[in-house]
């Protein structure tokens, strides 16, 4: 007779809300709906930011530093992605209430967010959705769609109504 295997929980009773972010409208909705929820819950959220960095070898983003010909400066994308990050939540902090962190991680978006909800111990994942591609992957978004399939937790999906 063969020995029963139990899983852990993929999910925390009391773990935080997961919201992964891309700084679009979106994702401010999405955050909006989980800081609402947080309240509700009792619980913290967590904010992710993915740098979607393919390869080994790290991206840049050029920079303006003045107008007409002068220079432009290279900023590495996760140093860039950090002070945006940090420009996206800081409407939000007030309303958190201290109630807010963050993560920002480089990878693949769908695989790294899972990643980041595990070891957070996550209760659910939050994610907007532009829903831009595709047919069915339109109707909510390929990457917000990737983490519905691939979560092991409640996922909720939030798109920021427009008129």
């Amino acid at each position: 007779m063969s020995e029963a295997h139990t899983e852990q929980p993929t999910t925390t009773p009391d773990g935080p809300i997961l919201v992964a972010v891309d700084f679009s409208i979106h994702s401010a909705a999405a955050l909006r709906w989980a800081l609402g929820e947080a309240v509700v819950h009792n619980c913290n959220v967590v904010v992710v930011h993915v740098v979607n960095d393919p390869g080994a070898a790290p991206g840049y983003y050029l920079e303006p530093e003045g107008a007409g010909d002068e220079p432009v400066a290279l900023s590495r994308m996760d140093e860039r992605a950090a002070a945006m990050l940090q420009g996206f939540l800081a409407p939000f902090e007030a309303e958190a209430g201290g109630i807010l962190d963050s993560v920002l991680v480089s990878g693949l978006p769908s695989t790294r967010i899972l990643e980041v909800a595990e070891a957070q111990g996550a209760r659910q994942i939050v994610v907007g959705s532009r829903g831009r591609t595709g047919l069915f992957p339109g109707m909510l978004g390929s990457k917000a769609l990737r983490v519905a399939q691939l979560a092991e937790l409640p996922v909720t999906i939030v798109k920021e109504a427009t008129t």
